[in-house]
């Protein structure tokens, strides 16, 4: 699916995928790129910059990571307006704190391959 995206924030997801977090880089490397499925990193929707978009026929979902930033009050109230806007287009938003890809990584993989599949 084609989407609609603010183009000035092209350069922006170009530096954020060859500066991928530390969680980010475990789970592209060691899950998602190895997907029998086109996962796209740092993809731009509407005026958002998304970790990571994946879409089979059945699903659209985004694949967020969050840092402790995400847990301020402002930054945690844009994240819920982003995820309305999201849900929006039909796209399932999960999210999953850096903590949780480090200490429960199996779990986050098999969590996000179940929403794939359903």
């Amino acid at each position: 699916m084609i989407f609609n995206y603010n183009g000035k924030l092209k350069p922006l997801s170009q530096e954020l995928r060859k500066n991928m977090t530390k969680e980010e880089r475990h789970l592209w490397y060691d899950f998602l790129k190895s997907l029998p499925i086109t996962v796209k990193r740092q993809k731009i929707i509407g005026d958002y910059i998304v970790d990571f978009y994946c879409e089979t026929d059945a699903v659209k979902l985004v694949i967020e990571l969050d840092g402790s930033q995400h847990y301020e009050e402002e930054n945690a109230r844009r994240d819920k307006e982003r995820d309305g806007f999201l849900q929006s287009l039909g796209i399932t938003v999960l999210r999953y704190g850096n903590r949780e890809v480090n200490k429960r990584f199996e779990f986050v993989c098999a969590d996000i391959y179940k929403h794939l599949e359903s």
